[in-house]
């Protein structure tokens, strides 16, 4: 049923019926109630709260919205994180972002613990540094300043850089943390730690006095002593792991202390199906247990002791344990500044390793799956297109009962939730399935010529003749609010275009909450989406505009629609279309919200009339600054003149002529539909003409625009934008061209000052487009 398929995510709808219609799927969040907020101390002057984080310890987390609820987190820094490219000295500005991460969730109420390399980078730098002093100083001596360039630095053994580091590493992170009033402890372990009894309960204890105590542990192995790793006792059980690098180092500690998340940063976005650089490599989202065999391990990092493949092996190991782990990249300056925060929002980060595997395809696969059912469906006869969307305007009819039930419960289980306009919008009825019957057979009736239909032929030279012909988008990404009507118009449109189509529903839609992030997700799959299609209000499309990345956006950010009612409007008409505008259905962004009176109207009848029909329709009234003027008592002075209200709420302004209604519009409009209402056909025309919005009407209410009204079976929104398509974006709107040259051995040559041939450009005649 619509409405059913509406509430549970449209998986049955685009798995029965539209195979290339796929539907994100849908998780659960978990919100913490205001109630549940704590205020805990504030340091200096910055106040901070804390989130109860409780949860018993021992399986780790399904999914990543899971991951705002650690309250125990190991950040693990790897080698080419904290050190500089030349890999002598440290990476400053990245360890201060780190840094920065780690104190806001440490001031959250979080127990954070960081394990880091870098010492031996940081002993090399000083180390290289004194011998160079000391070599000047002698060269200069003894051999004067010409053999200063011949100086060879010898070569460091590494544990002598890490004893000399180790001192100014710690120095560095006590800096750092000291500018967030928090304080930071250095442990040194080695294997051994781990394997005597007696220390590693030493260690454990420490451990968990600093985390009582807000203190921030960072554990680093004793590079200065550490012995070689034992070969053969490496991951043979949930108790044995040999600490032979940081990676092994983070997942012990992670299982040790129970932690809820292990977050490991290294120089790669995450763990890839095959050696990241290469032409197929994909970033894996969620990596399970046993999809190791389907992973190409490429190199060691640039610097360090483990590669890629001793990571994965530690978050398994750390994932057995009871640990969620995620693998991302830690040194790419546009993300490395929130990465640690983004991971703990549960935001699409590196890799997440997980012990559960979802039923249902990734967004990734699902956005696989829309491209290539796509791309089949727009190989259909437009004949099969057609009776594919026929067969659901006959289940909107034929199961029309069980719809308006599974709706009334959706209204039922919203009363209370939404604001009236969303409840509005989320009402069906039987007249409104009546119309989108109707509209659906009128988009099978048009699909019957889309799709293929040629749009110019040209003759470029003897048998060389070009055609410019109509083809699909692509794939298609529709978010919408508080629609059920949407779901069919879109899949009918996307059917008749032969566009794939993704389906995200809003928060009111489902049972399920779906956070913003998961949206922003979806906008990043630049190589899988070609156009997103946002459907609701004016701050879900802001949203999505901001989330995009590389994608194209159509829609419109608000619907501020006008009318102006000139001096010469017949009395007849204007109440009529006032009302129509605005009270018919004030939550539509086609609803009228600013009404321009002519200045000569005000204490007219006609002017009275106006008042007194908003007052009759419960119209709250708000004075523009011309309006409020002219009045001894006004009705409320408006806040914006850029207001959409979606509700019985309208303002009125007053010009002095229509050249100063257009004037307004341009400034305070939003390009989506203005009218004018008047008897005077060149004042009309003169409207028409200079108001550069996508709709412009005369004596007509703004509610006319709409796919469906304007005979366009249905829209998948309406476009202010100033390119491609504007208005109601109906069939033709989802459609681009390509162009298709037929030859016979032509090459360019021919064609040049001394070539045999020359260049016709003859305009053919282009088929009949079929209008039955």
């Amino acid at each position: 049923m619509l409405s059913q398929v509406y509430r549970s995510g449209f998986q049955p709808f685009g798995q029965r019926l539209l195979p290339w219609v796929q539907s994100p799927g849908l998780s659960r969040s978990h919100r913490v109630q205001p109630s549940a907020i704590r205020h805990v101390r504030s340091w200096s002057n910055i106040p901070f709260i804390t989130v109860p984080l409780s949860r018993t310890h021992g399986k780790s987390f399904a999914h990543r919205s899971e991951l705002k609820h650690a309250k125990r987190i190991v950040v693990k820094l790897g080698s080419a994180v904290v050190t500089r490219g030349d890999e002598c000295g440290l990476a400053l500005g990245r360890l201060a972002s780190i840094v920065e991460q780690v104190s806001v969730l440490q001031n959250q109420g979080r127990e954070m613990m960081l394990v880091t390399s870098g010492a031996v980078a940081f002993g090399k730098q000083r180390l290289r540094h004194e011998i160079l002093l000391s070599q000047s100083v002698r060269q200069a001596l003894h051999s004067g300043q010409n053999q200063l360039k011949e100086m060879a630095i010898p070569v460091l053994e590494a544990r002598a850089c890490a004893a000399a580091g180790q001192s100014g590493l710690m120095a560095l992170y006590e800096a750092m943390f000291t500018q967030y009033s928090i304080c930071a402890a250095q442990i040194l372990v080695t294997n051994l730690d781990f394997h005597d009894e007696q220390k590693r309960r030493n260690l454990n204890g420490t451990l968990h006095e600093l985390l009582r105590m807000n203190i921030v542990p960072i554990v680093n192995t004793n590079d200065a002593v550490v012995p070689p790793a034992e070969p053969n006792s490496d991951l043979q059980g949930v108790n044995v792991i040999s600490v032979k690098d940081n990676d092994s180092l983070a997942a012990r500690l992670a299982v040790e202390m129970k932690t809820d998340l292990l977050i490991v940063l290294s120089d790669v976005e995450g763990l890839f199906d095959s050696p990241p650089g290469s032409d197929d490599a994909k970033l894996i989202d969620i990596f399970y247990p046993g999809d190791q065999q389907s992973v190409t391990f490429g190199t060691k990092s640039r610097v360090g002791m483990g590669g890629m493949e001793a990571k994965v092996k530690a978050a398994l190991w750390a994932l057995q344990g009871g640990t969620s782990v995620v693998i991302a990249n830690g040194t790419h300056p546009k993300v490395s500044g929130h990465v640690i925060t983004d991971i703990v929002e549960g935001k699409k980060v590196g890799t997440f390793f997980s012990e559960v595997k979802p039923a249902g395809p990734t967004v990734e696969q699902q956005g696989e799956m829309a491209r290539s059912g796509g791309r089949m469906l727009a190989t259909l006869e437009p004949e099969q297109r057609a009776e594919i969307i026929h067969h659901l305007a006959d289940l909107l009819t034929d199961q029309r009962d069980e719809i308006l039930l599974a709706n009334k419960k959706d209204l039922e289980e919203a009363e209370g939730r939404l604001a009236a306009p969303l409840l509005k919008r989320l009402s069906l009825s039987t007249s409104k399935l009546n119309s989108l019957a109707i509209g659906l057979r009128q988009i099978a009736a048009s699909s019957q010529d889309s799709v293929g239909r040629v749009l110019r032929r040209t003759r470029i030279a003897k048998n060389l003749e070009l055609e410019q012909v109509t083809v699909p988008i692509g794939v298609l990404l529709v978010i919408f609010e508080s629609r059920p009507d949407c779901l069919p118009q879109v899949a009918a449109l996307a059917i008749a275009s032969g566009n794939g189509l993704l389906l995200k529903g809003g928060k009111e839609a489902v049972q399920l909450v779906n956070t913003r992030e998961e949206v922003e997700d979806l906008c990043r799959l630049d190589k899988m989406i070609d156009l997103i299609i946002p459907r609701g209000s004016s701050q879900l499309v802001r949203d999505i505009q901001k989330a995009a990345k590389g994608i194209p956006v159509m829609g419109h950010s608000e619907g501020i629609c006008h009318m102006y009612v000139d001096s010469e409007a017949s009395v007849d008409k204007v109440t009529r279309l006032v009302r129509d505008s605005k009270c018919e259905y004030p939550a539509a962004c086609n609803a009228l919200e600013t009404l321009l009176i002519h200045r000569d109207l005000l204490r007219t009848p006609l002017f009275d009339q106006i008042i007194d029909m908003l007052r009759v329709e419960q119209v709250k009234i708000h004075a523009g600054p011309k309006f409020a003027s002219y009045l001894t008592f006004s009705p409320s002075e408006v806040k914006s003149l850029r207001t959409e209200y979606g509700d019985l709420e309208l303002c009125i302004e007053v010009v002095d002529n229509v050249q100063e209604a257009i004037d307004h519009i341009h400034k305070y409009g939003s390009s989506h539909t203005d009218v004018i209402v008047t008897e005077n056909e060149k004042t009309a025309e003169f409207f028409l003409q200079h108001v550069d919005s996508a709709c412009v009407f005369w004596n007509a209410s703004t509610r006319f625009s709409d796919g469906y009204r304007f005979g366009l079976g249905a829209e998948v929104g309406i476009s202010t934008s100033r390119i491609h398509a504007r208005g109601p974006v109906g069939l033709e709107g989802l459609l681009t061209t390509k162009w298709l040259l037929r030859g016979q051995d032509h090459v360019v040559s021919d064609f040049s000052e001394h070539g045999s041939l020359k260049y016709l450009h003859e305009t053919l005649p282009v088929p009949q487009r079929n209008t039955n």
